[in-house]
């Protein structure tokens, strides 16, 4: 258990570790190019160890040599592993290696932790089968463990039931140009998380396959080829970067993450503009994003259903803001590493904080910084790392929060409470 130590306020340069989403995307497509890639400033976390792992048992070189990585690709041949593929709870990596397994010759066993397997996966395996992918549930729930009796994927169309998790979206698409015939997908329904599309074909395209798709990303048609190998340079990460810039808000300091730079691929770099739309001073460039905090926060209604991960961070902003703040369109939070959206309310509850959870809606009632109501807690993380690190922030403001379970952040931060601790008052 950890005790988050208050600042009055914060002023802080800092860089975050490289962007995890762009991280596992830049080593699918390198480990199916044709050649050596060099992927530059990259994530070293579990989640991204899992999608090393799985891919050198699949007869991929993937060689961690600090701040850039080897990936000698083999023109998108895959070899069947000895063993069963463990994925702990990375549910991006279980759902892009499902279809990466497709492609090879022989049977493949996909596994992870008991999380894992209550995450859906079914619309995934349906659209697989649509490309001629023997592909099962081994426990018939819809979820991992899955075996995949792999012999190429055929292309052709295939029909996507549902757009809930945009990761199904981007394990289709990254295996697309290796189909025998011109892979065409499409999708039922909404699709959330649409930065994270944008993130994929972004990705492809730097990688030499352009994708075509319709503006509301239900339609997608993918060339046949062979990504090309390349050194490819990843961004720090912007939900890694929201618990810094939250920092500044809820204790009306300044932090400038350096290493995320606007534009940025990134869907969740909009955390930024939303924290400007409660108040907050934004500055932007290619050097990085600067958060000046205001001497008052105020609520605000968004619709993210594009950027959930930021979710928690923004909540733990809300509580210290004046007014009601209304996030919808999140019910695809219930399916993350935990049942983020309850566990937001519940947790919040602990430090005093009124909350209201609807079926996908999280309303917070804040009373602005200074509020004398809020007290300290222990906080449980339920094993999720975006928990851990979004009540970091609520301890800035809150004396007494204690996070239990606080290593889960090795997920994805693995130094997140050093880099944290290093935040220093400001003037």
């Amino acid at each position: 258990m950890i005790e988050i130590t208050p600042l009055r306020t914060v002023n802080a340069v800092v860089e975050v570790p490289g962007s995890k989403s762009l991280t596992q995307r830049a080593l699918v497509a390198a480990a199916l190019a044709d050649g050596e890639s060099r992927l530059v400033g990259p994530l070293a976390s579990e989640d991204t160890r899992y999608t090393s792992q799985a891919l050198r048992a699949m007869g991929i070189g993937v060689e961690d040599g600090g701040d850039a990585w080897l990936v000698r690709g083999r023109g998108g041949r895959i070899e069947a592993p000895v063993g069963v593929i463990y994925l702990g709870n990375n549910g991006t990596a279980t759902r892009f290696l499902t279809s990466v397994a497709a492609l090879g010759q022989g049977v493949f066993r996909i596994t992870g932790d008991r999380r894992m397997e209550e995450r859906p996966i079914a619309p995934l395996i349906e659209a697989l089968r649509g490309w001629g992918v023997e592909v099962a549930s081994l426990k018939g729930t819809g979820c991992p463990p899955l075996e995949i009796k792999a012999k190429g994927l055929a292309g052709g169309r295939t029909l996507l039931p549902e757009g809930k998790s945009s990761q199904y979206l981007s394990s289709l698409l990254l295996v697309a140009p290796y189909a025998r015939e011109e892979a065409r997908l499409e999708v039922a329904g909404e699709v959330l998380s649409k930065p994270y599309v944008a993130m994929t074909l972004a990705v492809m395209a730097s990688f030499g396959i352009k994708a075509a798709a319709n503006r509301e990303c239900t339609s997608f048609t993918v060339p046949r080829g062979t990504y090309q190998a390349r050194e490819y340079r990843i961004e720090g990460d912007a939900s890694s970067a929201s618990y810094f810039w939250a920092a500044a808000a809820v204790t009306g300091g300044r932090v400038t993450v350096a290493n995320v730079p606007a534009p940025s691929l990134q869907g969740d770099a909009v955390f930024a503009q939303l924290l400007g739309d409660m108040g907050c001073g934004v500055e932007s460039g290619m050097d990085g994003i600067t958060i000046i905090g205001p001497g008052e926060l105020h609520g605000i209604e968004t619709d993210m259903g594009d950027c959930p991960d930021v979710v928690p961070t923004l909540a733990v902003v809300a509580s210290r803001a004046q007014g009601r703040t209304v996030i919808r369109n999140i019910a695809h939070l219930r399916i993350k590493e935990c049942d983020r959206l309850h566990v937001m309310a519940s947790e919040l509850a602990k430090l005093g904080v009124r909350t209201e959870e609807g079926p996908d809606y999280l309303a917070i009632e804040g009373a602005g910084r200074e509020n004398p109501k809020l007290h300290g807690a222990e906080i449980e993380t339920y094993n999720d790392h975006r928990i851990a690190m979004s009540f970091a922030v609520a301890g800035l403001s809150v004396p007494g929060v204690r996070i239990k379970g606080e290593t889960c952040v090795a997920k994805s931060f693995p130094d997140f409470w050093d880099r944290f601790q290093k935040l220093t008052p400001g003037a």
